[in-house]
């Protein structure tokens, strides 16, 4: 190679990176981080049970409405899980305070309530299968019409969306319901 050969190839890079490195850098300079929005945070922040109960007794669920969590502790307190939840629709249809799973349901039939029906009068009585709102399984509140339950809309989890119930995606509603036995403590806040 020729020093005058030699010369172009290092103009030729130094121009490659100067130009590359051009048209790079006000880009680099341009970008900002794109603002982040965070919904939620607080779903899925873990909570104590403490701050609820005096003691966990068979098992504690705490339905927080606010940031749609579900959170459950065994009785021993050594399982802690957090869910996904829907939420009641509106504050009127919004209970709050302390209740207990009663029962529990694997296919449950449902039938609206009055004022559901009042709402829309073409609610009615629909048994167990794919179309009905209290999905696979159910567990129900010593409240009257209030429920645990899935749903297998599963667009209605993490939106307030229900008639007062708390709602779990199908599959998550299996596995709260295999580990909660009937006495369970509830909480909704």
């Amino acid at each position: 190679m020729t020093d005058r050969s030699m010369s172009r190839r290092k103009a030729l890079l130094a121009f490659g990176a100067t130009f590359g490195t051009g048209l790079a850098a006000p880009a680099l300079l341009r970008a900002e981080p794109a603002p982040m929005t965070r919904r939620n945070i607080s779903s899925f922040s873990q909570q104590s049970w403490r701050e609820h109960f005096d003691k966990l007794g068979k098992a504690a669920i705490v339905a927080d409405t606010a940031s749609r969590a579900l959170h459950f502790w065994s009785g021993d307190g050594e399982d802690y899980r957090i869910y996904p939840t829907s939420v009641p629709i509106s504050e009127d249809l919004t209970k709050r305070g302390y209740t207990k799973v009663v029962r529990k349901r694997v296919g449950p039939d449902w039938t609206p309530t009055a004022s559901m029906v009042e709402r829309n009068p073409d609610l009615h009585y629909m048994p167990p299968g794919p179309d009905n709102p209290l999905g696979t399984h159910a567990m129900y509140l010593s409240w009257p019409a209030y429920l645990i339950h899935g749903t297998h809309d599963t667009r209605k989890i993490g939106r307030p969306s229900s008639d007062g119930c708390i709602g779990l995606y199908n599959e998550m509603i299996a596995e709260l319901y295999a580990i909660t036995p009937v006495g369970t403590q509830v909480r909704i806040i």
